[in-house]
């Protein structure tokens, strides 16, 4: 993408974008770690998570951008943290935990990635992934929808394609169970009561609107982000306490090997 991400952004949603790791890392069953990875840190706020539950862990956070490492720094300064992508990074010994929550969407060919990431575990180690399966909801449909319906729809060709299309549940059950000892997998449709419309339009400003608003200048990005919003506005209406419900899907997958 053409820009870094943005950690204060990202960070406006925090509890909610929280959540998410809190339920994956509940469902991780082990009594103890020595060695912990939050593959795709962001600004720490799950690799907070992951050394509070395993204090006497030694726990490394690898993110692609420096913006969000340069936050993670600051809010953990007692914690590791390196530049690094889940298609290429190494670890100096096997892990005990791969945390990987909300990035994985943004790797392609999970089919290689999967088994990679299991490899690097150790023995009895978890690769606990969580990642947004929103693609056929509204807040993301409208995104392609406005995309190819604006004076922008040459810059934004290809701008869809930045998220990796994800394997079925049966897919990636087969392809993890070969090198795993356990596999579970289950799905949670969170319900995210937020401020009206333009609170989605903030929300994915962090994350899924990024391919589209990254390729445009300052008055493209208006008009994109105004005619985004008229869309939205005609799939979330208000609930009797003025707020929308932004439906979130999200794909969990834990393998232990």
């Amino acid at each position: 993408m053409a820009e870094d991400w943005n950690a204060a952004q990202y960070l406006k949603f925090e509890d909610e974008r929280t959540r998410p790791s809190r339920d994956l890392l509940a469902q991780v069953l082990l009594p103890k770690a020595g060695f912990c990875v939050d593959l795709g840190c962001g600004p720490g706020n799950s690799t907070e998570l992951v050394a509070e539950r395993f204090p006497d862990a030694e726990v490394i956070g690898i993110d692609t951008s420096p913006d969000m490492l340069a936050a993670a720094r600051k809010r953990l300064p007692n914690l590791r943290f390196q530049q690094g992508d889940a298609t290429h990074f190494t670890l100096e010994k096997p892990a005990d935990l791969i945390f990987a929550n909300a990035v994985l969407q943004w790797v392609p060919d999970h089919d290689t990635l999967f088994p990679r990431l299991m490899s690097l575990l150790a023995p009895g180690g978890y690769l606990a992934v969580q990642v947004p399966d929103n693609l056929d909801q509204p807040s993301h449909a409208s995104m392609v929808e406005t995309a190819l319906d604006g004076p922008w729809a040459g810059k934004l060709k290809d701008a869809a394609a930045a998220r990796t299309d994800l394997p079925s549940v049966e897919q990636y059950y087969d392809l993890l169970t070969p090198h795993a000892a356990r596999v579970d997998i289950w799905h949670t449709i969170y319900q995210h009561p937020l401020a009206g419309v333009p609170a989605i339009v903030e929300w994915l400003k962090g994350t899924g609107l990024r391919p589209f608003l990254d390729p445009l200048d300052a008055e493209e990005r208006a008009g994109f982000l105004a005619a985004y919003q008229a869309r939205l506005a005609k799939h979330y209406g208000e609930r009797v306490n003025g707020k929308v419900l932004l439906a979130f899907p999200r794909l969990f997958i834990l393998a232990r090997r």
